[in-house]
């Protein structure tokens, strides 16, 4: 562009600069004629000024003019693509600087008009999140233009498995400015068992000047930001194989470990209570006598009283296999049993009585606690206490004596139970009732026999 001269005061040079536009990111020029109206050879310096001072110059930087001459320079403006350079209107200025006449020095202005320019830079953070049914995203975006812009952001995924919330769901940058947006991602629906699901999908960040005006060659878009969810099962693979070998035990344990065991608890039960077998039954085979149960103080317990027997008087003779034994020196080998039920919190006695003209004397004694009932036993020999003994120290005890414990005639073998509390027997259900038994053994005979 050639301007037109504009005439200045004597000894000063004339001045005009055109006005320009730029785009950040490119280039552009124009020019100042200066001329020499002095009547001496004068050299003029010159400098841009200003706003535009950082990214304009002049070529060339000074130039020698005789007077009455004249000459254009050229200025050259490259502003860079930063938001720092502002759109609209910025003044330019170059100062023109005689060498003979400092004090004539001249800034002559125009205007550069900056166009727009709109760029968007966006990251996702993290890129990969995992959870059961969410997870959250930060987004942040910077304005890389150099003029204000808002920002909308548009999710898209290719099914319709995720649901997606921004806070704040838009933005308003200044040139320059940074923010940030919260994203969060939702599914529909857990997952219970199995591997490991990835929803990948994408955010689209936009200006939305640039939609309203589509085709705009001063806009940069931004490519859609890629990230992804992944949603992990409730229960673990492990999980799932523990609760099958968990339930192959159960299934195990009551069709075949069980069975067993209950009924190895049985056999050791009835084990318990056996009568133990003595070397000589009562004569001719007959059972054991009955004895008779009270409860203490005189008073009538809850069921019949505990079953005794009576030893049997012996014929004499009696061989192998034979009902009845007889023992050295005379008399019968004989046994008795007594059977005690009492309820929980109350007292029983069973008793064994001496026939009359009978001498009883005992050598063995096995006490049954079946149940395993908690409580005291206290056995007396007519008039003698033998033992008192702790229900829940035994299951099954014996007593044995090298000399016999001698009973005279209608004195009694007696059995007192203090039941506290009734045991569980080996069938695992608690006995409404303490259930004590005690064999009695020895030789039964004649009085001065």
């Amino acid at each position: 562009m050639t301007p037109s001269a504009a005439s200045s005061g004597p000894g000063a040079p004339g001045l005009d600069i055109p006005a320009v536009t730029v785009t950040p990111g490119g280039t552009a020029s124009t020019s100042l004629t200066v001329r020499n109206d002095s009547d001496i050879v004068e050299a003029y310096t010159l400098e841009v000024v200003g706003d535009c001072a950082a990214w304009a110059t002049v070529e060339p930087e000074r130039i020698s003019l005789y007077p009455g001459t004249s000459e254009t320079v050229t200025i050259r403006l490259a502003p860079p693509r930063s938001p720092q350079v502002r759109a609209g209107d910025v003044p330019l200025g170059v100062r023109v600087l005689p060498a003979e006449h400092p004090e004539s020095v001249t800034v002559p202005e125009t205007t550069v008009h900056i166009e727009e320019f709109r760029e968007l830079r966006a990251e996702v953070l993290p890129r990969r999140r995992r959870g059961w049914l969410r997870g959250r995203y930060r987004l942040a975006v910077r304005n890389e233009g150099n003029c204000p812009a808002p920002v909308a952001f548009t999710p898209e995924q290719a099914g319709e498995e995720l649901r997606f919330r921004f806070t704040p769901a838009e933005l308003s940058l200044e040139a320059g400015e940074s923010a940030e947006t919260r994203l969060r991602v939702r599914t529909g629906k857990p997952v219970w068992f199995g591997s490991p699901l990835a929803w990948p999908f994408t955010v689209r960040v936009t200006d939305t000047t640039v939609t309203e005006e589509p085709g705009r060659a001063d806009a940069v878009v931004q490519p859609p930001l890629e990230a992804e969810f992944v949603q992990i099962p409730v229960f673990p693979k492990w999980l799932l194989a523990l609760l099958a070998a968990l339930l192959a035990l159960l299934l195990a344990w009551f069709t075949l470990v069980r069975p067993a065991v209950r009924s190895a608890a049985k056999e050791a039960a009835d084990e318990v209570v056996r009568p133990r077998p003595t070397p000589a039954a009562g004569q001719e085979g007959r059972s054991p006598g009955t004895g008779s149960g009270k409860d203490a103080g005189g008073g009538t317990a809850d069921q019949p009283g505990g079953q005794g027997g009576s030893p049997s008087p012996g014929t004499g003779g009696g061989g192998p296999g034979g009902g009845a034994g007889t023992a050295a020196g005379g008399g019968q080998q004989s046994s008795a049993t007594i059977d005690v039920q009492t309820s929980g919190g109350r007292s029983r006695t069973g008793t064994y009585v001496v026939p009359e003209g009978k001498v009883f004397g005992v050598t063995d004694i096995v006490v049954a606690n079946f149940q395993g009932d908690e409580g005291v036993m206290t056995i007396t020999f007519g008039d003698r206490k033998v033992t008192t003994i702790a229900l829940e120290t035994f299951r099954n005890q014996d007593y044995h004596w090298v000399t016999p414990i001698k009973i005279p005639e209608k004195s009694t073998v007696t059995v007192q139970v203090n039941c506290a509390k009734p045991g569980t027997p080996a069938t695992g259900r608690q006995a409404q009732r303490c259930h004590e038994v005690l064999n009695v053994s020895g030789v039964l005979s004649d009085l001065g026999g």
